[in-house]
């Protein structure tokens, strides 16, 4: 079984709370018994998580080594200029590693998605934008340190697609087991 779900802000990637978290857990969905999170999102970060109970999925779609695929939108602080873009694109050297190149653009429109709750921090005096980061890695925390070490801090973060399956009109919280078809747009770049 393969299922789509709609991962709201605050919530684990996990079953299990962790002791003394604030942050909710997967358990409290109604999801089926024996599934288990094919990668994570952060508790602040929202969207798209694949779920199974079939073992081998987790390799053949987190490892880096099969390229594959998966789209973020993050709403950042202030317009960055192409030239910002551009070393997103080439890849940010993070410290401890320097990430892959990926696909970047500007969302305008910006997306429409459900309003988070908590809203995000609006600041009067400083735009956003969105961007659209398409990786084929998943290090811990990547979009939100990309982001801040081209100087455009992430206020939000939405995990759209993977491969070539899209969140679509899933409400947070929600989620669907996937059909034939679309079980093969999660392997198709």
């Amino acid at each position: 079984m393969l299922l789509a779900f709609h991962k709201p802000y605050g919530v684990l990637s996990q079953f299990t709370p962790e002791p003394g978290s604030r942050w909710r857990t997967l358990a409290e969905f109604g999801l089926p018994p024996k599934v288990y999170a094919l990668g994570r999102l952060d508790a602040d970060s929202e969207g798209l998580l694949l779920l199974s109970d079939e073992p081998g999925l987790n390799s053949r779609l987190l490892d880096p080594e099969h390229s594959h695929p998966r789209e973020y939108w993050a709403q950042v602080e202030k317009i960055p200029a192409d030239a910002a873009l551009g070393h997103l694109a080439r890849g940010v050297d993070l410290g401890d590693y320097r990430t892959r190149p990926c696909r970047v653009a500007r969302l305008d429109p910006a997306p429409s998605l459900p309003p988070r709750d908590p809203p995000i921090r609006v600041r009067k005096n400083v735009p956003d934008c969105w961007l659209s980061l398409e990786l084929t890695e998943g290090k811990n925390r990547q979009v939100r340190r990309m982001t801040a070490a081209i100087g455009h801090p992430t206020l939000r973060l939405v995990r759209a697609r993977i491969g070539g399956l899209a969140l679509g009109d899933l409400r947070p919280g929600a989620w669907r087991e996937l059909d034939v078809r679309e079980r093969a747009e999660v392997f198709t770049p």
